[in-house]
């Protein structure tokens, strides 16, 4: 495992790339990885991070699966990705062009080519950026607009750092029951 700084421009080295398909039940967005998903280059890596439970703990998928494997989530029709691609850390670190209408037009770019039922953001970081509205503006939930046919969610980070609204992850429940209809 090589050294990284605790944020900054991501190597090319560490990128992790996106797990994307057509006929996706659920595409996960963060907002960039996490200094420990650098690290590991693998999705919601850090081990205080309840993403790959919660995704066991709803039933979007069948076994726990390590970050390490993180491509297997598209056996249960299930994305990933980040709006930023090019930095890494926690978003109050992220330099102030990760999040801007270019990381929001390539997200929208892939959003509307493989058309999943729904695009869930996992900080409200990055719904802000995607949906263009202050972070106090944007319910966890179901939200008004869509990218194309798809359905906009924004949930409660599981991340450690951010698990301040986390209330045993309700709002991934539900979204997981509207995926399974």
């Amino acid at each position: 495992m090589s050294v990284l700084p605790k944020f900054g421009l991501l190597p090319k080295s560490h990128l992790v790339p996106d797990v994307l398909a057509e006929n996706l039940d659920i595409v996960f967005c963060g907002t960039a990885l996490g200094h420990k998903s650098a690290l590991e280059k693998a999705y919601y890596a850090h081990p205080g991070n309840l993403f790959w439970k919660t995704l066991y703990k709803t039933g979007l998928t069948p076994q726990l699966i390590a970050p390490k494997d993180y491509a297997q989530v598209l056996s249960y029709r299930i994305g990933l990705t980040d709006l930023c691609k090019h930095a890494f850390g926690n978003d109050n670190v992220l330099p102030p062009d990760a999040l801007d209408a270019v990381a929001r037009d390539e997200l929208e770019k892939k959003i509307l080519k493989y058309q999943p039922r729904f695009l869930a953001f996992t900080s409200k970081t990055a719904a802000s950026t995607f949906l263009a509205r202050p972070t106090g503006k944007i319910p966890y939930g179901l939200q008004v607009e869509t990218c194309g046919n798809t359905q906009v969610s924004v949930l409660p980070s599981p991340s450690g750092q951010g698990r301040t609204y986390w209330n045993n992850g309700a709002e991934w429940h539900h979204l997981a029951g509207l995926a399974r209809n």
